[in-house]
């Protein structure tokens, strides 16, 4: 069998990779609570709050792969796992059932500043050890702030 290997090694490798695991947790589950919430959203503001949903589960997506893969080429497996994101995950999960706007928008304020926290932790993490790792971080920091700022100014 082949093996994966990285340019990082101990504990900067360690390092990294739990960074990375963390943020691929919480990327995949906000990808589901957007389509989630995006499935089951009502409401006067319907349209445009439908479509934001639709973007912040495409940046998850897209980002997430990249997450992903960055862990493969630093020669470790990423865990996308559906247990692995149910038992590890830290996002606010919608309630079942018709969700109103309103809820909706103050819902994914919370989350999305949670998921931004959590980010800027893992910036910080991997600054010496890994600045492309970093990098990629801050990408999707970028991404989860501009959607943070666009829910809250519908509060």
């Amino acid at each position: 069998m082949a093996t994966i290997t990285g340019p990082l090694t101990g504990d900067a490798k360690n390092t990294v990779v739990e960074a990375l695991q963390g943020a691929l947790v919480d990327l995949i589950d906000l990808s589901l609570v957007a389509k989630q919430s995006h499935w089951n959203l009502i409401g006067s503001h319907f349209r445009p709050i439908h479509l934001q949903l639709d973007e912040v589960t495409d940046l998850a997506r897209t980002h997430m792969d990249t997450i992903a893969e960055r862990v493969v080429a630093l020669g470790a497996n990423p865990d996308g796992r559906a247990a692995t994101v149910s038992r590890e995950t830290k996002l606010q999960q919608p309630d079942g059932g018709w969700l109103e706007d309103g809820k909706v928008v103050a819902t994914m304020t919370d989350i999305l500043g949670g998921v931004s926290k959590r980010m800027y932790e893992r910036i910080a993490a991997t600054e010496e050890a890994d600045p492309v790792s970093q990098d990629l971080l801050i990408a999707v920091a970028q991404d989860v702030d501009k959607q943070h700022w666009m829910f809250q100014a519908q509060r």
